[in-house]
């Protein structure tokens, strides 16, 4: 079995978490919509991973909706003392399977209030404000007014920590001028870079940046540099690009999702790669070949 803390760890909140985690995401049905393929299978991918040293999962309750967080519930709870479980508010799901943004005080409570009894506990320890931008990538605007209702909720004894999801700079400034913000998660992987700076600025403030699609999303990273590097180290395209993320900045936490026990300990065997200076030139070139 891979030994993941040669990742080394990171602060998310109150705890220090192993960076290379797991994204609950895809054990929803297809569309990340319904209920899984195989429950069965999905119980074990969970407490496989936590098994294997997995300490932060990265869950929502839009995910189903509902599905993951009772899978979660299900699968691991009483939950391990060390595990932090990061959920996302801000939108819901359409009877069609549609995301539709749920940013005022009123949706994002009662987001909050799914989370806890889906997850079944008291406190979440940390809850990321989901701002839709145009989807996958954001869009300037201000955030004061759901920042400042989840807030609350933490002031409230419900939530310990806060963070955000598809966010500016001047967004992560915003908010950290309403209350402490110990995460951000955005769009980021070795071909799309637009937040390199952000990722260095966060660095800085010892804020954990959290890449969403790390391994490309519903558009799995393709390139012929990659393919070629993992060859010749004996390693999975995609493993290779987990552990150029590792290698990129300290405090990027991972979360790459799957629901088969395999892919699982396939993504948490990147921690045993090491990178030379010359391969990590040559997968950064991907990235400016796309311009970043």
């Amino acid at each position: 079995m891979t030994d993941i803390t040669a990742a080394d760890a990171f602060p998310l909140g109150d705890r220090t978490v192993n960076r290379l985690g797991y994204g609950a995401m895809q054990l929803a049905g297809p569309g990340v919509f319904g209920p899984p393929k195989d429950r069965t299978a999905a119980l074990a991918v969970l407490r496989e991973a936590v098994a294997s040293g997995v300490n932060h999962i990265d869950t929502s309750d839009y995910y189903g909706p509902h599905v993951t967080n009772q899978l979660i519930r299900e699968a691991l709870r009483p939950y391990p003392g060390d595990l932090a479980i990061v959920t996302k508010v801000g939108a819901v799901r359409g009877s069609d399977a549609s995301w539709k943004p749920a940013m005022a005080p009123a949706d994002l409570a009662r987001a909050v209030q799914d989370n806890l009894r889906n997850l079944g506990v008291d406190v979440l320890h940390a809850v990321n404000l989901r701002v839709m931008g145009r989807v996958h990538e954001p869009s300037e605007g201000s955030i004061e007014e759901p920042f400042t209702a989840l807030a609350e909720l933490q002031r409230q004894g419900l939530i310990r920590h806060l963070g955000l999801s598809n966010v500016t700079s001047a967004q992560v400034a915003e908010a950290r001028g309403i209350a402490a913000v110990v995460c951000v998660q955005n769009f980021y992987n070795l071909a799309h870079r637009a937040d390199d700076a952000l990722i260095d600025e966060l660095a800085d403030m010892g804020i954990a940046y959290v890449p969403f699609f790390p391994l490309g999303g519903f558009a799995p990273l393709q390139s012929s540099t990659l393919s070629d590097v993992a060859g010749a180290l004996g390693a999975t395209p995609m493993q290779v690009a987990l552990a150029w993320l590792l290698h990129r900045a300290p405090n990027i936490l991972l979360i790459p999702g799957t629901s088969s026990v395999g892919h699982l300990h396939e993504n948490l065997d990147a921690a045993r790669l090491e990178l030379s200076d010359e391969v990590l030139a040559t997968l950064d070139a991907i990235g400016e070949k796309n311009g970043r």
